[in-house]
């Protein structure tokens, strides 16, 4: 205590410190002594108030402690009362046992009065109520039959209150009544009737099927109320519970999937699109049912029925097990595709379950799918077989039947540019586009892997496809009369790969999300290119066929004395190009660019040869202009044909040779031969000693000479020059006198 009375006086001097720090302060002590002394007022009467409440609610509670005590004392003496008196009652109570059973018999009675008119009138309520099913008249019928019922449980159950193991009295009862129970099964067999006409029903005459659900209802209130009772007091009347509420949904169920399956009329040896017209059937048949449901049938139905919702769902359920069952027929692969397209679209379209008016009451998503994911892959992974299959088969047909064509004595049929092409890229992508088109309608992962799959099986037919284009090189070599249009068939061929390339993008680009490419789409470039490249070949191989006569003319006597060789060469190679024109880019460019490489390459391999040597400066002469001229013949016809830049660079080399074998002195020879290295630095020793020899004039010691200071002084390399005479040989018996080897 005297320790709180420090820290209070400590605060205080603290508070009066605070309040007179400055000499002005001092005038308001007086006015800063009225406010806490105010302050000290305030606080002592809040004590006094909260001290004042504590003691009220102490005196209450006493007070209410105290009553409760006289209460429990009052409660205690009445608890001993009533013992008492329960124990005196207990004598009277037995001696009521008479009384108790006077009451049972007169209950009994009372009941036999109450429905004495029934009993007595019950064949003739029977009567009137099988009269009443009979025409129609279901709840007048099942009123009259309510009556009979509950004369029957009423007695039944009073013989049971009576003497629960009289079976005999029951049995009479049971027998007196025995056609209740049949005009029960009766009246139930007209109800499951409607029900199961319930869709034409509710369209001609509603007013039937709600008269159904109502007896249906009244059969479920009795059945709780009979079901109460047993509980109560162990009885149930014969026939209870009836349930017909199940039954009922039952009855619907069968009625459900018996539309279902009633809509299949044709099977596959009838009509091959029996399962596309199956499915469209139901599907009109099921979006029609469900409608009226929404429309009129609901109605007649109680709202705690959810008629709609359970019909959704009775729809859903049974069209699922017809699916499933459809999925395990022997489906071929486009009924599959039909069958999955109709269950992952149709079904859930606007066009079926997904339909604006059935979509606000039940949300198709909710519900199971319709087939499980196990079967659908199981479908797919069939279909994937299948299709493998017939892909296979009808690229070989395509191929044979393009195979024909190229026999054919007319020739191809030219594209909208003017350039040959057979049938078979828009029979094979038609025939891609028509599966894929088919895939997208199934899913997007269902779709990319049927691409893959057709970019496999195109990869392979590629190969067959280039096998072929040999093969039909080498019959037509046996003999080059047949077939007629050769040229024009393998230049179609070669068309038909830029048309596979722009064919493949375009598929790749429309149904496919991927970017990145491939193992395929390299392995198809690969033989597409390789296709188009024997090709090209092929034809080369064919215009020098006919050159062959013409080109070994070259270099010769005869050739020097005045032979048209490269007049004719020149006029078989223009000839050949107006047909190759019809070939497309890039392929005709590399057409043009080789066939002029090679034809500079067979006059190079002709100098090479020594089919001549020249015997005197005249002749030099004479060869080396006619070489000139014969160049410039060749970049004349090469320019025209668009050869590329490359024309005057090769036609350069036979004029470059032309000039050593015009040069009329001898001691010069090094220098022009140091010239021609300098342009074509890949010319090999044996090609200067080869075109020495053709010269004649030089000995062998000028020969060796004009090599070995060529090896000393070896001319810079041009790295952006293409080579020329890398391809060029030179016969064996014009090389002995030297090694081999490059001038650099």
């Amino acid at each position: 205590m005297e320790e709180t009375d420090r820290e209070a006086v400590a605060t205080a001097v603290q508070r009066v410190a605070g309040m007179l720090q400055r000499p002005d302060q001092l005038d308001k002590v007086e006015q800063y002594r009225r406010r806490e002394a105010r302050k000290k007022a305030s606080v002592e009467a809040r004590l006094k108030a909260a001290i004042q409440s504590q003691l009220d609610g102490v005196r209450t509670g006493l007070s209410q402690l105290h009553n409760a005590l006289g209460d429990v004392k009052d409660i205690q003496s009445s608890l001993a009362d009533v013992s008492k008196d329960w124990r005196q009652s207990i004598n009277t109570i037995e001696n009521l046992k008479d009384v108790k059973d006077v009451v049972v018999q007169h209950s009994q009675l009372a009941s036999a009065v109450e429905n004495l008119k029934n009993i007595f009138s019950v064949p003739e309520i029977v009567e009137e109520t099988q009269g009443l099913i009979e025409q129609a008249e279901l709840l007048q019928a099942h009123r009259k039959l309510m009556d009979l019922e509950c004369s029957r449980d009423d007695l039944m159950y009073e013989q049971y209150r009576m003497d629960s193991q009289n079976t005999r009295d029951m049995g009479l009862i049971r027998g007196y009544f025995g056609d209740v129970q049949r005009l029960s099964e009766e009246l139930a067999k007209q109800l499951w009737m409607v029900l199961q006409r319930s869709m034409v029903t509710v369209r001609r005459d509603p007013t039937m099927l709600v008269s159904v659900v109502r007896v249906i209802e009244r059969e479920e209130k009795i059945d709780r109320r009979m079901l109460d009772r047993q509980r109560q007091t162990g009885f149930i009347p014969p026939g209870r519970p009836k349930d017909w509420k199940r039954k009922m949904f039952e009855v619907l169920e069968r009625t459900v999937s018996a539309r279902i399956e009633g809509a299949q009329s044709e099977t596959r040896e009838v009509d091959k699109m029996w399962l596309v017209r199956l499915l469209e059937i139901t599907r009109r048949n099921v979006l029609d049912d469900l409608l009226v449901v929404k429309s009129l049938m609901a109605q007649c139905f109680p709202p705690h029925y959810n008629a709609f919702r359970v019909f959704f769902d009775l729809y859903h359920s049974s069209l699922s097990s017809r699916i499933q069952e459809l999925a395990t027929e022997d489906l071929e692969a486009n009924e599959i595709v039909s069958l999955l397209t109709w269950v992952l679209n149709t079904y859930t379209s606007p066009e079926m379950m997904g339909h604006p008016e059935l979509f606000l009451e039940r949300d198709i998503s909710q519900l199971e799918p319709l087939l499980p994911r196990e079967v659908v892959d199981g479908l797919l992974s069939k279909y994937i077989q299948t299709f493998t299959s017939n892909i296979t088969g009808w690229l070989r047909k395509a191929l044979e039947t393009d195979k024909k064509d190229w026999q054919k004595e007319t020739e191809p049929e030219a594209d909208q540019d003017g350039y040959y092409q057979t049938t078979l890229p828009a029979i094979v992508f038609q025939m891609f586009e028509q599966n894929l088109q088919v895939a997208a309608q199934i899913d997007e992962t269902f779709k990319e892997q049927v691409l893959l799959l057709c970019l496999k099986q195109m990869n392979s037919f590629l190969y067959r496809y280039r096998e072929e284009a040999i093969a039909y090189k080498d019959d037509h070599l046996k003999d080059r009369k047949l077939p007629q249009c050769y040229v024009q068939y393998m230049i179609g061929i070669i068309n038909n790969c830029q048309t596979f390339k722009v064919s493949i993008n375009s598929l790749k680009k429309k149904y496919s999300k991927r970017v990145e490419p491939t193992q395929n789409d390299a392995a198809i470039v690969k033989t597409l290119e390789e296709v188009a490249k024997d090709g090209c070949a092929f034809l080369l191989d064919e215009v020098f066929l006919d050159l062959e006569q013409h080109l070994n003319e070259l270099l010769t006597r005869k050739w020097l004395t005045g032979s048209n060789a490269v007049d004719t060469i020149c006029v078989t190679v223009e000839d050949y190009f107006n047909d190759f024109a019809k070939i497309k880019k890039p392929y005709n460019e590399e057409m043009t660019s080789k066939a002029h490489r090679r034809v500079v390459m067979e006059y190079l391999k002709s100098v090479m040869q020594k089919r001549i040597s020249f015997k005197n400066a005249e002749e030099r002469k004479e060869g080396a202009d006619r070489m000139i001229k014969e160049a410039e013949q060749f970049k004349f016809l090469f320019r025209k044909l668009s050869a590329g830049d490359d024309t005057d660079h090769l036609c350069g080399s036979i004029s470059a040779i032309a000039e050593v074998f015009k040069l009329v002195d001898p001691t010069l020879l090094y220098l022009e031969v140091s010239t021609l290295v300098s342009k074509y630095p890949d010319i090999r020793e044996e090609h200067i000693a080869a075109l020495l020899a053709v010269r004649g004039d030089a000995s062998r010691e000028m020969r060796q000479m004009i090599i070995e200071t060529l090896n000393q002084n070896k001319p810079s390399v041009n790295t952006n020059s293409r080579p020329v005479f890398r391809d060029v040989a030179v016969t064996a018996s014009m090389t002995s006198m030297t090694v081999p080897k490059l001038l650099k």
